[in-house]
């Protein structure tokens, strides 16, 4: 698989929880991804495992790409994810080689089609896309029959217990506790902010932001802690479990097929997010406490502290989305795919 891998990208999520899977499944793994100076995303994380290479840059920035692991490389399949970043035009030169040992797949995550032509260089067998959405764009261009429909994968269901994790964090017992990790952050509005305001009159709150930013600004009337830290998986688990809600107040990207990786990477901890309504939660919106402007957004963060009927009908549904996406699934309709390819 040539793809993000241990970094701090939606590209990476995906990866991970598909390759991780295929190898708890009995299958041999190898995985090119960014070198350690020139990557998409924000910033690596965890310890490479014995099967990932570093052996290529961005086409942004240094376009590099080291030909020997892929032609050395023994696989039957050849999984490519995010071409948009990756040096599309290096890869194609050798492509020809690639495809004489393997049947060559590209999960697209790109939100459209692209205008450049180095896009189109490659002749794959398959394209795996995550929904209705993406196969309209790509049926304009590609063969339907070549199109094939895998949705994103989602951590299993592993609910914690809110006091111990609290406890091993060392966070108040007392405090109704919101979290917001990575950059989500910057997507607070006064909206938001006045909301949080108000209810701290009333409840005594904690917004606690864990994001490997330097600093964070605009953000006062409450108690708010933060931490400078890039979380890995497990880690960030114990945190949602410590956590009476966390927060995704991103807006709708117009015009664009989008998806919310961190809520799927998220939503398998029991922990329901309060979510701006946005064209991000196509497909899980009824596993998520949606809003449209802030009367709706205090109202869900009562819903969440108080754990009232939407709430928990929240999460059954969520409950419910994990066990038809949860990343071994997922893997499978992949490996399934894969067999259908040597048919």
């Amino acid at each position: 698989m040539m793809s993000a891998w241990n970094q701090t990208s939606g590209v990476s999520i995906h990866a991970e929880l598909v390759g991780r899977e295929w190898i708890k499944q009995g299958h041999n793994l190898k995985v090119f991804s960014f070198i350690e100076d020139d990557y998409h995303g924000r910033s690596l994380i965890g310890r490479d495992e014995s099967f990932v290479t570093r052996c290529f840059g961005t086409c942004q920035k240094t376009n590099y790409l080291n030909p020997i692991p892929f032609l050395e490389g023994d696989y039957e399949f050849f999984v490519v994810q995010d071409l948009n970043m990756l040096p599309r035009s290096k890869l194609s030169s050798i492509f020809h080689m690639i495809k004489r040992k393997s049947k060559a797949i590209h999960v697209v995550h790109e939100n459209r089609l692209s205008e450049d032509p180095s896009f189109y260089e490659h002749d794959w067998d398959k394209f795996v896309c995550f929904d209705e959405r993406y196969r309209s764009f790509l049926s304009r261009v590609y063969s339907v029959d070549k199109i094939c429909l895998i949705p994103f994968p989602c951590m299993p269901w592993i609910e914690g217990d809110k006091g111990e994790a609290r406890k091993q964090l060392g966070l108040p017992q007392d405090r109704k506790i919101i979290l917001v990790f990575g950059q989500k952050w910057r997507h607070l509005g006064q909206e938001e902010i006045q909301v949080l305001r108000k209810l701290n009159s009333k409840i005594p709150l904690l917004l606690l932001i864990i994001s490997e930013t330097q600093r964070v600004s605009g953000i006062e009337g409450f108690a708010c802690a933060f931490k400078k830290e890039v979380l890995e998986r497990d880690e960030l688990y114990r945190y949602l479990h410590a956590s009476d809600t966390w927060l995704y107040p991103k807006r709708s990207i117009d015009n664009t097929a989008v998806l919310s990786s961190t809520i799927h990477l998220a939503m398998g901890s029991g922990c329901i997010p309060v979510v701006r309504d946005s064209n991000f939660l196509f497909g899980v919106k009824e596993a998520v406490l949606s809003y449209r402007d802030k009367d709706e957004f205090e109202e869900k963060l009562i819903e969440a502290f108080e754990q009232r009927e939407e709430w928990r009908r929240t999460k059954i549904e969520a409950q419910r989305y994990v066990a038809t996406h949860e990343s071994g699934k997922i893997a499978m309709m992949f490996i399934d795919l894969f067999r259908s390819l040597m048919d």
